[in-house]
């Protein structure tokens, strides 16, 4: 199994972050391996969401229950697709006393494949999208909030 950790300081808020994070159906129009993105279900405390990857001429579609801690965290459980395992947390900390218009922005993922083959075929493909995940984020806070 793999884990991938990846922490920024930025300048936008862990609302403003919590945000774009939970906003799924957005994220085919700024994550360039997203096919689609969509909320199959929501809940009081978070949602059921799909995801079509195309990267390098792979597609894979998985789905994963989230669970939300408003403006502070996203928990994510694989529901299904080729995965074996696949967890983990977005957390939006604030800085100094949280009067200040900054957070450290926080992904953990962990993940593996049942199959030699699949990992062989996806993993790279998933190593460099889950390693690129929270640049797209910084880059999509840029574009919706500004400087």
């Amino acid at each position: 199994m793999k884990t991938v950790h990846k922490s920024v300081l930025i300048w936008y808020s862990p609302r403003e972050m919590y945000v774009l994070v939970t906003d799924v159906d957005q994220y085919s129009k700024f994550l360039p391996w997203c096919e689609n993105a969509r909320v199959v279900e929501e809940h009081a405390n978070g949602m059921i969401a799909e995801m079509g990857i195309a990267f390098g001429g792979v597609h894979q579609k998985f789905s994963t229950r989230n669970v939300h801690v408003v403006d502070s965290r996203v928990d994510m459980e694989l529901l299904n697709g080729p995965f074996s395992h696949l967890d983990g947390q977005w957390n939006f900390i604030p800085l100094g006393d949280g009067s200040q218009r900054a957070c450290k922005v926080e992904l953990t993922l962990n993940y593996g494949f049942d199959s030699s083959a699949l990992s062989t075929l996806v993993g790279p493909v998933f190593d460099k999208i889950a390693a690129s995940l929270v640049d797209a984020f910084v880059k999509r806070a840029e574009q919706v909030y500004g400087d």
